[in-house]
């Protein structure tokens, strides 16, 4: 008994060390906003900064713009999420509880989707987007980082619609809802682990997304997310590591928050998708 004891909290101080490593970039990062220029440069892995310089964060808010860029994220990151949830659970709902010719060549399609390259779209896509007016806006930026197979999302919900009894949609039948209403009556509701899956993961996705913001903002720096506005602090002569540091910490906080107060619903709906 006592070995087994020992050997737990042996396994338990080994996991505590390598989460520690794992994170410690992370917490180096939140307190190097707080450091002046040369602490950041010749302090090496120091932690703690001589005097803390609160002036780091009032700089990114305001002189760097993140004020706007913070909003201009919340904005692209719920818009995407609420298209991808409700696109992906209408396709996941199709495959899951309806059977038609081709279903299965149709998901192997979507899969394969998955291994074509980002950039070897978005040529198309940016021409596309010119085409219908939407180049520069908030309105093309959402529809492009909306845009894609998201069949992982796909997948999870259709597992879990699959996995529902047959005679809880009947009875809607019965009751007189046809197929899109009891979509939105009876199987979204039951399915609240899963869009709350799919909603962090896709935040993060959004939030975190430089690659089609840049290209989709050239022309119109004030719809810039906090990741494009990074370069509000470098220029070719040089380069404010401190600022950089303290946006950084601003644009991890509504990630960090959105995980620790939802990780339970995204737990729930991976082991419930997978059960299904």
């Amino acid at each position: 008994m006592r070995m087994n004891k020992l050997l737990v909290l042996i396994i338990h101080v080994l996991l505590a060390l390598v989460a520690l490593i794992w994170i410690y970039p992370l917490i180096w990062m939140m307190f190097s906003s707080l450091k002046t220029d040369s602490e950041f440069l010749t302090g090496g892995l120091q932690l703690l900064p001589d005097i803390p310089q609160w002036a780091n964060y009032k700089r990114a808010w305001e002189v760097a713009h993140f004020n706007v860029y913070f909003m201009n994220s919340v904005t692209l990151s719920v818009s995407v999420v609420v298209v991808v949830v409700i696109v992906s659970s209408l396709m996941g709902y199709s495959l899951g509880r309806v059977q038609f010719p081709g279903r299965k060549f149709l998901m192997g399609l979507f899969v394969f989707t998955l291994f074509v390259p980002k950039g070897y779209t978005i040529l198309p896509v940016y021409l596309f987007i010119k085409w219908i007016g939407l180049l520069n806006t908030m309105a093309g930026l959402i529809l492009v980082e909306s845009s894609g197979t998201h069949i992982v999302f796909i997948l999870l919900f259709a597992a879990y619609f699959a996995a529902i009894p047959k005679e809880l949609e009947d009875s809607a039948e019965m009751d007189g809802c046809g197929f899109i209403k009891t979509y939105y009556k009876v199987m979204l509701p039951l399915a609240m682990p899963i869009i709350a899956t799919v909603a962090i993961v896709q935040f993060i996705n959004a939030w975190n997304s430089f690659f089609v913001p840049l290209i989709f903002t050239l022309g119109s720096p004030n719809l810039k997310t906090l990741s494009v506005g990074m370069y509000n602090f470098s220029n070719h002569l040089t380069t404010d590591y401190p600022g950089i540091a303290a946006a950084a910490s601003i644009a991890l906080i509504p990630v960090l928050t959105i995980f620790v107060f939802f990780q339970r619903y995204f737990i729930e709906g991976i082991s419930g998708a997978v059960k299904g």
